[in-house]
């Protein structure tokens, strides 16, 4: 909790009563504008204190107009009624006048954004712009001056976009580079650095004139209107983000511009605002969207900009406020999110806002401000302003002129005496364990306080009081004056800093020891005590313990550099020390002081550090070692996830237990401000409203390091955590606030006010225990702790007290340690209990049988909150039924356990009978559809309301009931009638019959055709011997075998056998059995054995009376599972009347796969698949061994094969294992695909050879995949001798067709490796093939080898083509006419026409049946011809030569042919 201290300025005695307040914007100096009737105008400035700043007092014969601080320097600008401007530079304490140009007072006085020029304007409409240096002189003549020929009401200027400069330098700070950081960085860059925000210095800027007019100035210093109004303009705001531009009147008129941005201005909005006219309003813009106006009403109205929403904010008379407070003026400080408002009555309301961007807010409205406790002062406040960094407020009344300066709340727990500062001078002072109380009022602002068991000691920074308890009062034990910040107290000594030492005092400030500190180690600045041992912490990050128990301190720790210990630390923000002195915690901020998520612990005896971070809930030892650095490791104590992600705030150690220690922790905010490392004492935590404080209590010991003991949210009653001592919590309640149930837990109602005390989870019901029982319970806390439940049952087995038992029981719940709490229950003698806990093992979840030992114990809660973790919504629903919380038990079955919705509501209903609430008890048993038998129970009673009921609710089953229930009453009528609305059409039929009314009943059953009624009728009919009707209402009835009994009975025959056909097969055989007993009808009989499935009877009795019809159809249905000789007999029937279709069927369901195949042979029958897959034996038949079976596949597929189903003989030799004849069937269907399908998934040498010489039986030369699949499968069948001969084939092939040699050489080559890799069987003919394809390349080779050379050496290439022209067999390889064609070009092109014609003669001789055209084109010949001058002849058609590089199959065929 924070509170407000007030400092009334010190005025000298000639000012008068203040007219203008102002604070500069960072530092912390007010400057007060006052008028007197005397002496005219003053202005002075005053420091945070309210002390009078020296030589800064400021006097005219005439009042100040306006005032304005420099954005950043200590520069004022004071403008006076006479037109006169004058510069005062607090720091060199001097004063500039501005040149006199104004002649009327001046009403505008604003700076520019960077703070280089001033803008000044005056009541007659002239407005000037100034140049100054940075001590505040002008320089030279005003940059611009414009009349407006009326007065001049408000100015603001524009913001320019940012230049360059600031862009580059916001990259290297994003980047990382510190330079930039630190220039971004007011704390490092100092108040005097000014960041130039771009290229112009922005001098564009918007004013308003005293007739409503709004005009804009650019950076030219041109001039235009924008905007009109209809009244005086009151507020001028311009919103940077939104580039818009907010103009509020006298009228409350309130218009929104948008601005271009050449400077016009867009009106999107205009709103007329709610509130008193007549006088000025004060008017705040928050965070650019929100306008809150205070117009002298008990209200604050709210405008938001961006929702077009209103609201209102009025202090609350429980806060302290009164009836018809008004408020008069207001202001927004954004660093504390706070809103003051200075009301009629002299009182200070603040609201604090929620945080968290406008976008994201989790609360709307007026619910996202929180009233404060207010501050009283005197008067009429009628201004009010936030200013200067440190965020200070001014509140001036009229006549005097007060700042209030927030401080933390002061509080202080030690030794079982708590003290809680209540006001700057106030203080509530508690000896707990006397329990007394005391109001202690102080004479001056207390900043600190500290309390011991004997005295409690207040000091302000200047002097320290120490008061003593004196019977009903505090008296003074001791004054002295003291600038040191922190104190602490030990026995009879009071401990104070300054520079480098701690001083040792008595009570009355004589110094009896120092306490030094070297310069390295700083100077002292935090304090602490602990049982009898001290522990300072410095400035630069050091700290030191002493020990106290002897006359003098004595060192206990040796300075320790944190810095050293700790990485990335920044600072100390507070420390503490336990009851031994061998543990010291320290609370950490960052290098920008903002508060570290890390808490470090440092053991003096070992000399190691364990650092603890909130934020991630990992551990991390640290070791130090004075030769090897540190060594470090780390783990997580943090199981919960939701204790993650927090800051802590405030620690402490147990006064007297030095393994215990607790802190509070609140949530990390995003974008934290900065601590104030000013603001005292470090033990208050934050006291926002949202601030979602948590409470961690840990067990620290050197074999286990860091232990989480418990963990728990901070109670809404209390502000923070004040200390700890076993068995409790101490804490400070919130204004206003009394938690009684924590009076009620502890019975001691003598704790005051302001301290709130919670015991210990393990200490519930242990409060008033003996010291034995405390420490034994806090070894049992500890042990359960660690997890050694053996120890912690020996530290407790001496307890026989019930109460410690429960509580045990009660822990284990936290724990979820069910083991230890049956022990528990058994020594609490909870016998209903250990019963319940043994039967809830049979749950799978733990949290399920938890929350039983819960529900036991009374901790409803925990048990509700056990259920829903582990989500077992139906033991959740019935623990809601059992404590009569139905309304949470119909939820939770509506939502998730729908289950047992209409169980729910059934045992609501009950209850709600029980209750004797009928009403409520008939809706929830018709929503548990048990309305039916639980109404009319209920209803037993009251016959009226029960009659009602039905007839209100028009089901049958209720009016059904209710005419059973008249009939039973002898109310025939009336029975009759609801049987009727019930449609119950058997109790009508039995009803009419008993009133002998046969005739409406029968046709009631035939009407309706209800079998029951039917039924009950044709018994009433059989017993008046009506046969026929009897008969007919038993048809009716389904009720065929009394009918049947009926006909046989009286001779109906043609009925009998219609009923019989739709009876069953029992009541067939019997008709059937009839029938052949009286011999007359045996078609009929043969039908009805037949129908009931009695084949051998039926057709043993078709045979007898030759009813081959008969036969025919019994055969139809007939099938394997039929007697086999029953299925044979009918098969010789079928074939001996020619049937053999009926007949192979037949011997196919008796399994005679043999005759019925025979048969097929033997009449020549067409073997269709159907039929071939029937006489297909299943391969796990047991009816014909494997042999057998594929003897009988073969025999199908040769019949398949004789019909030239090719396809189906496949099949079935492939299913006989017979692949070969598989293969051979294939190839006489021709079907390619599947021939080189089945070869390919055979894997049969034999198969991959038959497939090849299939395939070559085909185009192979125009189908490259054919190719593939020869060359495949005669590799894979290893046929290399056939694969040889492939080759040599495509080799001729490529030289016939495509004359390419090349390919021709490449296919004789791959023939050749080929046959050389074969086994031949005669070696011989081997090597005489071999010889023959060795003799083909050669001759192949020589040829390309001439044609190759004849570029280069034509000479020889003729020659060679010569040489082979000798050559014998040659045309058996190579083409004669291909070298012919090629000696004859080459004489041609040499022009040797004789012996070209010489070669052609040759040519025709040697090939006179081949056309010459086929190998010389024509325009050859008859070149020749002509070169020689004889007659040209056409010798035929000249034939095209293919080339063999146009065919793609012919790559293929080279790629082939490569492969080996």
């Amino acid at each position: 909790m924070a509170l407000y201290f007030d400092h009334r300025v010190e005025t000298p005695e000639s000012v008068g009563s203040p007219s203008h307040i102002s604070w500069h914007p960072v530092h912390p100096f007010l400057v007060v504008a006052s008028v007197s009737s005397t002496s005219g105008g003053s202005v002075d400035v005053y420091l945070e204190q309210g002390e009078h700043a020296p030589d800064t007092h400021i006097e005219r014969s005439f009042r100040v107009t306006a005032l304005c601080w420099h954005p950043m320097r200590l520069v004022l600008a004071i403008g006076w009624e006479t037109g006169e401007v004058i510069m005062f530079n607090k720091q060199d304490k001097e004063q500039h006048a501005v040149p006199p140009t104004h002649t009327a007072e001046i009403t505008i006085l604003t700076w520019s954004t960077n703070g280089n020029c001033l803008l000044s304007g005056d009541g007659l409409g002239a407005l000037l712009l100034w140049r100054l240096d940075q001590r505040g002189r002008v320089q030279g003549t005003p940059l611009l001056k414009l009349e407006y020929g009326k007065c001049l009401t408000h100015c603001i200027f524009r913001l320019p976009p940012p230049g360059e400069d600031l862009v580059q330098l916001a990259k290297a700070a994003v980047s990382g580079d510190e330079k930039a950081l630190d220039m971004f960085n007011w704390r490092k860059s100092g108040f005097g650095s000014f960041l130039k925000m771009g290229p112009q210095e922005g001098l564009s800027f918007f004013v308003s004139l005293m007739d409503g007019t709004v005009h804009y100035v650019d950076e030219k210093g041109k001039t235009a209107q924008v905007a009109s109004t209809d009244s005086p303009v009151q507020m001028l705001f311009y919103i940077e983000k939104r580039e818009a531009l907010v103009v509020v009147t006298e009228m409350l008129l309130l218009s929104l511009y948008t601005v271009m941005p050449e400077g016009e201005a867009k009106e999107v909005m205009k709103v007329k605002l709610s509130g008193k006219m007549g006088r000025r309003a004060d008017i705040a813009l928050i965070e650019g969207s929100l306008l809150v106006t205070a117009t002298g009403e008990t209200v604050l109205r709210f405008w938001d900009l961006e929702r077009g929403e209103n609201y209102v904010l009025s202090p609350e008379e429980k806060f302290g406020f009164e009836k018809g407070e008004n408020i008069n003026c207001v202001s927004y400080c954004k660093g504390k999110g706070l809103l003051a408002a200075g009301t009629d009555r002299g009182r200070i309301a603040m609201w604090q806002k929620a945080p968290g961007p406008q976008s994201s807010r989790r609360a709307e409205g007026k619910d996202r401000w929180a009233l404060q406790t207010p501050t009283e002062l005197e008067g009429n406040i009628t201004q009010i302003k936030w200013g200067s960094r440190k965020g200070l407020l001014a509140a001036s009344s009229g006549s005097a002129v007060v700042i209030l300066r927030e401080q933390a709340m002061a509080a202080h727990f030690h030794q079982q005496v708590a003290a809680v500062q209540l006001s700057s001078n106030l203080l509530h002072v508690a000896f707990l364990a006397a329990g007394t109380t005391y109001s202690l009022r102080t004479d001056m602002h207390v900043s600190g306080v500290f309390a011991t068991k004997d005295a409690v000691a207040v000091w302000n920074g200047k002097q320290v009081v120490i008061f003593e308890p004196s019977g009903a009062t505090l008296r003074n034990a001791g004054t002295f004056l003291c600038e040191s910040p922190v104190l602490a107290m030990h026995e009879e000594s009071v401990y104070t800093v300054e520079p480098n030492r701690v001083q040792v005092r008595t009570w009355q400030g004589t110094v009896k020891q120092l306490l030094p500190f070297s310069e390295t180690e700083g100077s002292p600045c935090l304090l602490d005590t602990c049982g009898s041992f001290l522990v300072v912490g410095t400035d630069l990050v050091h700290f030191k313990s002493f020990e106290l128990s002897r006359r003098e301190a004595k060192v206990h720790c040796n300075c320790k550099n944190l810095a050293e210990l700790v990485p990335g630390v920044g600072g100390i923000a507070s420390l503490r020390c336990n009851a031994s002195g061998n543990k010291i915690s320290l609370l950490l901020t960052k290098a920008d002081s903002s508060p570290d998520s890390r808490i470090c612990f440092y053991d003096v005896e070992l000399d190691m550090v364990t650092i603890f971070d909130f934020r991630t809930g990992q551990i991390d030892w640290r070791e130090t070692f004075s030769f090897n650095g540190q060594e470090t490791r780390k783990s997580s104590i943090f199981a919960d996830e939701s204790l993650t992600f927090r800051v802590p705030v405030s620690h402490f150690w147990d006064q007297t237990e030095p393994r215990l220690f607790v802190c509070e922790a609140i949530p990390e905010a995003p974008g934290a401000q900065p601590l104030d490392t000013e603001r005292q004492p470090p033990t208050a935590d934050d006291t926002s409203p949202t601030a979602d404080g948590m409470v961690l209590s840990f067990f620290v010991s050197e074999e286990h390091g860091l232990l989480l003991q418990d963990s728990f949210s901070r109670p809404a009653a209390f502000q923070a955590l004040l200390g700890v001592e076993v068995p409790y919590f101490y804490f400070t309640r919130k204004p206003g606030e009394a938690d009684q149930e924590d009076q009620a837990d502890t019975g001691h109602h003598g704790t005051p006010q302001m301290v709130g005390r919670r015991p210990l989870r393990d200490f519930m019901g242990l409060e008033d225990g003996d010291r034995a029982t405390r420490d034994a319970m806090l070894n049992f806390s500890f042990f359960v702790t660690i997890g050694d439940m053996d120890e912690a049952f020996k530290s407790i087995k001496l307890i026989k007290s019930e109460a410690v038992w429960e509580n045990m029981a009660r822990m284990c719940v936290k724990t979820q340690r069910l083991d230890v709490a049956r022990v528990c229950l058994g020594n609490m003698g909870h016998a209903r209990g250990a019963r319940a806990l043994r039967e809830a093992e049979q749950e799978p979840e733990l949290e399920a049988r938890v929350a039983m030992l819960a529900v036991q114990l009374g901790m409803l809660e925990d048990a509700e909150r056990l259920y829903r973790k582990c989500r077992r919504y139906d033991l959740l629903n019935k623990f809601y039924q059992a404590a009569g919380q139905w309304q949470k038990a119909m939820e939770v079955a509506e939502r998730h356990d729908r289950v047992h919705l209409r169980t729910t509501y059934y045992n609501y209903a009950k209850h709600l009978e029980a209750s004797a609430d009928r009403n409520l008890a008939l809706s929830y048993y018709e929503k548990s559809d048990t309305h039916r038998f639980e109404v009319p129970r209920m209803l037993a009673e009251d016959l009226q309301s029960l009659e009602l009921y039905v007839n209100k609710m028009r089901d049958k089953t209720l009016w059904r009931w209710w005419a059973q229930y008249l009939e039973s009453q002898v109310e025939m009528d009336a029975a009759l009638r609801y049987y009727e609305l019930a449609q119950d059409y058997f109790s009508l039929v039995r009803i009419h019959c008993f009133q002998g009314n046969t005739q409406k009943a029968a046709e009631i059953a035939n009407e309706t055709g209800n079998w029951a009624a039917s039924y009950h009728l044709a018994r009433q009919y059989e017993s008046q011997e009506e046969v026929r009707q009897a008969v007919h209402f038993y048809t009716r009835a389904q009720a065929f075998n009394n009918a049947i009994r009926l006909c046989k009975e009286n001779g109906l025959d043609d009925q009998l056998m219609n009923l019989a056909l739709l009876s069953s097969p029992e009541d067939m055989i019997e008709a059937a059995r009839y029938y052949e007993e009286k011999g007359e009808q045996m078609d009929r009989a043969v039908m009805l054995y037949h129908k009931a499935g009695h084949f051998s009877k039926a057709l043993e009795l078709a045979f007898t009376t030759q009813q081959f019809m008969a036969l025919q159809l019994i055969a139809e249905d007939l099938d394997e599972k039929s007697d086999p000789a029953l299925l044979a007999r009918c098969s010789d029937f079928f074939t001996e009347h020619s049937q053999y279709e009926k007949a192979v069927e037949l011997l196919l369901a008796a399994k005679k796969y043999r005759e019925a195949l025979q048969l097929c042979l033997e009449q020549n029958m067409a073997l269709t698949e159907e039929m071939a897959e029937r006489l297909t034996v299943p391969k796990d038949s047991t009816d014909l061994s494997e042999a057998a079976r594929r003897e009988l596949l073969e025999q199908i597929a040769n019949c398949c094969m004789r019909q030239g189903s090719y396809h189906l003989a496949t099949k079935k030799y492939t299913q006989a294992g017979n692949k070969l004849k598989a293969m051979r069937a294939l190839l006489k269907s021709g079907d390619t695909e599947k021939i080189v399908f089945f070869a390919a998934v055979s894997r049969q040498k034999e198969i991959y050879i038959m497939a090849a010489n299939y395939l070559q039986s085909l185009d192979w030369q125009k189908e490259p995949e054919i190719m593939k699949n020869i060359i495949s499968f005669y590799t894979k069948g290893r046929a290399l001798d056939l694969l040889a001969g492939f080759y040599d084939a495509c080799a001729q092939v490529e030289i016939d067709e495509y004359q390419n040699y090349d390919k021709a050489h490449g296919a004789l080559t791959e023939a050749y490796k080929c046959l050389s890799k074969a086994k031949a069987k005669s070696p011989l003919d081997q090597e005489a093939k071999l010889a023959q394809l060795q003799s083909k390349m050669t001759l192949v080779k020589r040829f390309i080898q001439a044609r190759r050379m004849y570029p280069e050496d034509p000479k020889e290439a003729v020659r060679q083509c010569e040489l082979l022209l000798e050559e014998p067999d040659l045309d058996s390889t190579i083409r004669i006419g291909d070298i012919y064609g090629f000696l004859v070009e080459h004489f041609l092109q040499l022009g040797e026409h004789q012996a070209a014609y010489k070669y052609l003669e040759e040519m025709r001789k040697r090939l006179p049946a081949a056309s010459m055209t086929y190998y010389v084109r024509q325009h050859t010949i008859d070149a020749v011809h002509q070169g020689l001058g004889l007659p040209l002849a056409r010798l035929g058609p000249e034939r095209v030569r293919h080339n063999s590089a146009e065919e793609p199959r012919d790559e293929e065929v080279v790629e082939e042919v490569g492969s080996p």
